[in-house]
């Protein structure tokens, strides 16, 4: 321990507990200087969330004059202008909170100097900020330049590159705990070292892209967003009065002003929108659960609060792969008759798609989770298929939906998939591990 002080202050200019101070005691955040910057923290959340719900509509009407709308393809009145890429005030908003908060959990080492400054610590909030600010500024990009999905693989990877650097200088473990069934073989613990990183940024671009596309009714974006941020500030909760409480109180300070200015967008994105998240929300707030997995260590568990997009995910795999062609907008169809939603079809030629593919189809519409139809048009080598989303398979399970209530079914299971996550992650979990 002597020679890495010695070296470290050398190399760095700097004490071996500041270096170390993610695993030193003696500076851990005592409780009750947690729940007090946490008060705080809740109180300037409250202000960010009537800040978004009063900004929203003042500039309204400079997103639409700046050509930043769309139409609302779900309703009779599609002539409508709704602005586009409020995800922009909300993630400003958190941004100014955060940056406004940056004092309260430092600021008493400015006041007691024979108190050493953990500059990991904050170099990794810093960093996680700044994770977050570039995606919310890519994802404004998207909207305005529509980039190509290559793209939007490539840039969260980007962005979260200095969050894991600085995960790596401060010796985060890259250590992961084997299941029981396992550890004769390979033992109590397994070291995947640069894999870690890999998986971690492999998080940050699943994250933003899973929401995106897990998408396109009134309220969904931000709803599902909402659930799963309650979700992780309540298991941060659970989980401040354990050894890692550190960790997850800093990914509470993030999470809480990030849940309050998503509830006052989604009281304009809610049916009937009167605002349009766009991608710079989708990309702010995936980028976000991508942070507070890393800086809290729970970036396995944060999965779990992704179940329902997991499974859009793999029901979107062939679309999204176009072993089935895929079109640009995969939203239901509105029926104006019913002023309901019905599945939205896809249309191709059979000898379009392989036959293998085919067959799983076939299979998959055997068992319902498709809607397959063969044979069609003039020649009898026609195909269509439901759009493969799990906004469509919803439709095609419970039939003709009002857009409102379709929203809060899929909100409900997502409610319901974050309950199955804390019985996974608790009771179940003790089973394996």
């Amino acid at each position: 321990m002597e020679l890495v002080s010695i070296v470290t202050e050398k190399l760095l200019g700097i004490g071996v507990y500041d270096y170390y101070d993610v695993s030193c005691d003696h500076l851990l955040v005592p409780i009750k200087d947690m729940l007090l910057s946490l008060c705080i923290n809740v109180v300037m959340s409250v202000v960010g969330f009537s800040a978004v719900i009063r900004t929203i509509p003042l500039v309204s009407s400079m997103f639409i004059d700046a050509g930043l709308f769309g139409r609302d393809l779900c309703k009779k009145e599609r002539d409508k202008k709704v602005p586009e890429s409020m995800g922009m005030v909300s993630g400003s908003v958190f941004l100014i909170t955060m940056f406004l908060f940056l004092g309260v959990p430092f600021g008493h080492h400015f006041i007691n100097r024979s108190s050493p400054f953990p500059h990991a610590v904050f170099a990794e909030y810093l960093t996680s900020l700044l994770s977050i600010c570039c995606m919310l500024f890519l994802g404004f990009a998207d909207d305005v330049l529509n980039l190509k999905w290559r793209y939007k693989l490539v840039l969260p990877t980007l962005a979260s590159l200095p969050l894991l650097m600085v995960y790596y200088i401060n010796m985060g473990s890259t250590t992961v705990v084997v299941p029981k069934p396992l550890r004769a073989w390979i033992g109590l613990t397994l070291n995947i070292g640069p894999l870690y990183y890999i998986y971690m940024s492999m998080l940050a671009v699943f994250c933003t892209n899973a929401i995106n596309i897990y998408a396109g009714i009134n309220g969904l974006e931000s709803g599902q967003a909402i659930v799963i941020s309650a979700s992780v500030a309540t298991f941060n909760l659970v989980e401040l009065g354990c050894y890692q409480s550190k960790f997850h109180y800093f990914s509470l300070c993030l999470i809480i002003p990030f849940l309050a200015t998503s509830l006052g967008l989604y009281f304009y994105n809610r049916y009937p929108a009167k605002a349009f998240v766009g991608d710079t929300y989708t990309y702010f707030a995936g980028m976000t659960f991508a942070v507070v997995a890393i800086i809290g260590h729970f970036s396995k568990t944060v999965l779990l609060f992704f179940l329902p997009q997991i499974f859009n995910f793999l029901y979107s795999t062939p679309q999204l792969f176009h072993f089935v062609p895929c079109p640009r907008h995969r939203l239901p169809r509105y029926n104006p008759d019913s002023d309901k939603l019905e599945p939205s079809l896809a249309e191709f030629k059979t000898n379009a798609v392989r036959k293998p593919v085919l067959s799983v189809l076939r299979i998959l519409s055997r068992f319902g989770f498709v809607r397959l139809k063969e044979g069609l048009g003039e020649d009898g080598d026609m195909c269509t298929i439901n759009n493969l989303t799990l906004i469509n398979l919803a439709l095609l399970k419970l039939g003709p939906q009002n857009e409102g209530t379709l929203t809060s079914i899929l909100l409900l299971l997502q409610v319901l998939s974050s309950c199955l996550a804390f019985f996974i992650r608790y009771p179940l979990a003790d089973l394996f591990f």
